[in-house]
């Protein structure tokens, strides 16, 4: 009596917890009690055969190769391989006079037609593959471009089944969006920021400690600001689901990430680090705690400045400032006046602009596949620029969603205002990081000269105190070119501005 091996396999383990493995178990041991044939050992995979790689289709050829087993017996054909490449390793072991046997339709691999047969049937078997391949793909492609994701949700989302968009998960969603403000605020390494978000809870998807590969994943992961990337393909698509943070949010973020070399936060967190140059030579002012005291040195040799105490970079940060404040008297009359303008000012051309704009965008993609089709770039560099193009599309859309209307920026205003109004108490209640915050929306070209802090406040600070007092005294002519200028302003640094005052 022959010792024949014998092969089950289904695609999924969802099948395997059916009928389908038993089906074949039981059509094998039939076709072996028929032929007087001993199984001595079954191999059971639950792997689809239209990949290479089986670990027990592996295991199960290297034991045929040893000549531990006369033959091999199967279900059906496609139940041993759907790729050409593996039926070759079968066809050698044939060649070499190993028996294979299909238990269904008792095909005859030893004779010349019966091989004939069975190629066919590997054909077949592997065409029906790549096609079921293809119309997958085709069905993907479909649904992304709708805007869903038909894949796993990302840390955040969780999956609503098919037909749904992603939405947030009330537990992790805040805790992600929490993790890009910080990284976005400059003062976070990956490390030290994966160690925040382990301290707050954020876990993976599996519910495991978050890792930091993981972390990285998911701060380079445009899905949470609208944008779907798929990176084995290259292609990118809008997303239908809610977004988590801005777009402005995200491309802040990776920024950052493309200069990790500069570190984002020492030993003591200084206050103030990498945010003074030294006057002379425009080398970093670098923190040093001495005796209880935080000092901010140049370290060129030979260079003329030489240390500054903290505390006396606050002192120059309230002195720079408080030329600037206004008075709650000032701030009532120009928001009367800037609220008037608000409600009888039309909002038709900045829809008009963002619709052209939007044209424009697609114009540019267009013309970008042109020029992959006429060779002109390389695809690695088309996906990148379509990436950078999806983004800005992303950014357009969310502008447009949340369009600046005449009221919205008259809010602003007052909240630039509000600023303005009490810079010395804003510094005295600030805490750390909102001192810094201020220290970086409000002044530019910080520089120490010797022992001297020089300071410039920056252009919304100069022109909203001037417009204010423009607002309060001008006639109406000047109003309106005073509003136009200073709204120009506000969209150029409100937003900004608007975060770190909330």
């Amino acid at each position: 009596m022959k010792n024949y091996f014998a092969y089950i396999r289904v695609s999924t383990v969802k099948q395997g917890e059916g009928v389908s493995l038993e089906a074949q178990k039981e059509a094998i041991t039939a076709f072996a009690a028929r032929h007087n044939l001993t199984i001595t050992n079954w191999f059971e995979e639950k792997e689809t055969a239209a990949k290479q790689g089986r670990p027990i289709f592996n295991q199960m050829i290297k034991a045929l190769r040893k000549r531990e087993a006369d033959g091999l017996i199967v279900h059906k054909l496609d139940r041993l391989t759907r790729n050409l490449t593996e039926y070759a390793r079968i066809g050698e072991l044939i060649d070499e006079g190993m028996i294979v046997h299909t238990a269904i339709d008792s095909l005859d691999v030893q004779s010349r037609g019966g091989r004939l047969t069975a190629e066919i049937q590997a054909v077949i078997a592997a065409d029906y593959v790549r096609n079921l391949r293809e119309e997958t793909i085709k069905g993907l492609n479909g649904r992304l471009k709708q805007g869903f994701y038909p894949f796993r949700a990302p840390i955040g989302y969780i999956d609503n089944g098919k037909g749904q968009y992603k939405t947030f998960d009330p537990v992790r969603a805040p805790l992600v969006r929490h993790a890009f403000e910080l990284y976005a605020s400059g003062n976070f390494s990956l490390r030290v920021l994966l160690a925040e978000m382990q301290r707050l809870g954020l876990q993976s998807r599996n519910g495991k400690t978050l890792t930091l590969t993981g972390l990285d994943t998911m701060l380079a992961n445009p899905f949470y600001c609208g944008v779907i990337h798929i990176k084995r393909t290259g292609k990118t698509f809008q997303g239908g689901h809610e977004k988590l943070i801005s777009p402005a949010l995200f491309k802040r973020v990776q920024e950052i990430k493309s200069n990790r070399c500069r570190p984002k936060v020492t030993k003591h967190n200084h206050l103030y680090r990498g945010l003074f140059r030294c006057a002379f030579c425009n080398g970093a002012m670098v923190p040093e705690l001495q005796r209880g005291h935080c000092y901010y040195r140049c370290r060129t040799p030979q260079c003329l400045t030489k240390c500054v105490r903290e505390d006396g970079l606050s002192g120059a940060l309230f002195k720079c400032l408080q030329p600037f404040e206004l008075s709650d008297e000032q701030i009532r009359r120009a928001g009367e006046i800037v609220g008037k303008w608000a409600a009888s000012e039309p909002d038709q051309d900045g829809q008009k602009a963002s619709q052209l704009e939007l044209v424009k965008l697609v114009e540019r993609k267009d013309r970008l596949t042109d020029a992959l089709l006429d060779r002109l770039i390389e695809k690695p560099e088309y996906e990148r620029r379509m990436r950078r193009l999806a983004l800005e599309e992303a950014q357009l859309r969310d502008s447009m969603a949340n369009k600046v209307t005449p009221a919205k920026k008259a809010e602003r205003f007052r909240r630039m205002c509000e600023r303005l109004k009490s810079l010395q108490t804003s510094r005295e209640l600030a805490n750390r990081m909102e001192e810094r915050q201020l220290l970086e929306i409000a002044t530019a070209n910080r520089l120490i000269e010797g022992q001297k802090v020089m300071l410039e406040p920056r252009k919304w600070v100069l022109e909203t105190h001037r417009a204010v007092g423009v607002l309060c005294g001008a006639p109406a002519s000047d109003t309106e070119r005073t509003l136009s200028k200073l709204f120009e302003i506000a969209d150029k640094e409100g937003s900004g501005l608007l975060e770190a005052s909330n």
